[in-house]
């Protein structure tokens, strides 16, 4: 008897702990287009993604030349002259891909500059965030523009004005739409 009467008090602690908890969402790109940071951090990094890629584009440009100069002299080329050519428009385009990758690929210079610009952003982001959480007694914020679906959200719980104030900046400033008058963020399916 002891043990039930244990159990059924356990699980009515445990049932308002849970209902005690407060939950909050962002909307971290909302947040982030109201940030003048971002957009001078996202106009950088667009020059210097259009200047490696004109780099790019010209090393291609060269090596394109080199082949129709090639396949124009072939003729009057010796077969080790021939092969030496050959060699080099290769050489060429080995380079001209190792550069691309280095620029744009997995681990490349434009995601270690997006990071070295974005990242500070996203850190003063956290830290308002946490600040306010800690201050209103949110167990959990949600990100509402990342991954996770949301398939409902109700504006009262949205505090990214409160994140963007905090940081200093006006909310809307951006004249974002972020009226969602409690309406589904997907589509319901057909």
């Amino acid at each position: 008897m002891k043990r039930l009467a244990l159990v059924i008090l356990l699980f009515f602690t445990a049932q308002f702990h849970l209902a005690a908890q407060k939950f909050a969402y962002v909307d971290s790109e909302y947040i982030l287009d109201d940030m003048p940071e971002y957009k001078s951090a996202q106009q950088q990094l667009d020059r210097t993604s259009v200047q490696w890629q004109k780099e790019i584009e010209a090393k291609f440009a060269e090596i394109d030349r080199m082949y129709k100069d090639f396949q124009a002299e072939a003729v009057l080329l010796t077969d080790e002259m021939k092969k030496k050519r050959e060699e080099e428009i290769i050489e060429k385009e080995k380079a001209a891909k190792e550069l691309q990758k280095q620029r744009f690929g997995k681990d490349g210079d434009l995601l270690k500059k997006r990071q070295e610009l974005i990242k500070p952003l996203q850190d003063k982001i956290y830290n308002s965030i946490k600040e306010i959480s800690t201050t209103k007694n949110y167990a959990v914020v949600f990100d509402k523009s990342s991954d996770l679906t949301m398939l409902f959200t109700n504006p009262k719980y949205d505090i990214s004005d409160d994140v963007l104030e905090n940081m200093g900046f006006t909310p809307g400033k951006n004249n974002n739409d972020n009226s969602d008058s409690g309406s589904p963020v997907v589509p319901p399916k057909k």
